[in-house]
């Protein structure tokens, strides 16, 4: 079974009379772990406590976890807010202002966005130390959260698989149709290399040595053969199916290697095909490969 690095997850729990807590876990795919975490000020001492449990438990992906408090009865956040300190911000502004008068300074559409970047001017509350009462609930909200989300992935899986072992039913359907023109093509190179001996002339056909025209005929058509490269593909395909069944999570890169390998059977083969028919099936090969190699990047 494969999982999906996209992911989403969310769990409550009551903490008091008029407050809940929310905790909320999104996610994209990304090649390692990627956390940003956005949590009430009440936790800021638990921060890393929280970050190691959701290192351990999501392996991969950009990850965004929210934890905030929200007031029961109007449904808003409280306390998540860092509040702006006024007698700051009125003390810097008087400050800018004298400055740009004493400077000549015309622009000033950007001294607020300046003041904001002042030091004290925005500062989260001291809320104290979360208990033990109340952080016992906060993991246990994480966990339900955690499961959620791990079901949302294990759900963008199954349609990842779907989609995966229908891509390479059509490969292996289109390296099936590449048998027939492959006798044909053989038969054609034959001919066309005979018929251009044939426009020589008798002095130069009498000359030529048939055992060494054999050999290099042969050497050509090997060349040319591409039993090899259908049975490393067909291989490649088998295990990628095999890696989506019989491994766990954490499988997405092994299945991109794989991919890759895929590719390069596939490029062979149309290197090789020298037929209009046997080319055309190898770009719907890579078509079909392409949107394969995409997916692969969202599995865990």
């Amino acid at each position: 079974m494969i999982y999906s690095m996209t992911g989403y997850g969310k769990a409550e729990n009551q903490v008091a009379n008029n407050k809940k807590l929310v905790v909320e876990i999104r996610s994209l795919n990304s090649k390692s772990m990627d956390l940003s975490v956005r949590i009430a000020p009440q936790l800021r001492s638990k921060e890393l406590d929280i970050r190691t449990l959701i290192a351990q438990r999501l392996e991969r992906g950009k990850i965004d976890l929210s934890i905030y408090y929200q007031d029961a009865a109007q449904g808003e956040n409280t306390a998540t807010f860092a509040p702006i300190n006024r007698e700051a911000f009125a003390y810097y502004y008087k400050e800018l202002i004298a400055l740009q008068q004493e400077l000549g300074w015309t622009n000033h559409q950007d001294i607020v966005s300046a003041i904001l970047r002042m030091p004290d001017v925005t500062k989260v509350q001291d809320c104290g130390d979360v208990s033990e009462e109340e952080w016992a609930v906060v993991l246990q909200t994480i966990e339900a959260a955690i499961v959620q989300f791990n079901a949302f992935r294990e759900q963008e899986g199954t349609s990842l698989y779907q989609m995966f072992s229908e891509k390479l039913d059509a490969i292996a359907g289109l390296l099936a149709e590449v048998e027939p023109y492959e006798q044909s093509r053989v038969e054609k190179i034959k001919t066309r290399i005979e018929a251009n001996l044939e426009q020589l002339s008798a002095a130069t056909q009498q000359a030529i040595d048939r055992n060494r025209l054999e050999q290099e005929m042969i050497f050509y058509l090997e060349k040319l053969d591409i039993t090899e490269e259908k049975v490393r593909l067909t291989n490649h395909l088998k295990y990628f199916r095999e890696t989506m069944d019989n491994e766990e999570s954490g499988v997405g890169k092994k299945l991109g290697f794989i991919a890759q390998e895929m590719g390069r059977e596939i490029n062979t083969l149309g290197s090789k095909s020298n037929q209009s028919e046997m080319q055309i099936i190898v770009v719907k090969m890579k078509d079909i490969l392409e949107q394969i190699k995409e997916q692969v990047l969202n599995v865990l």
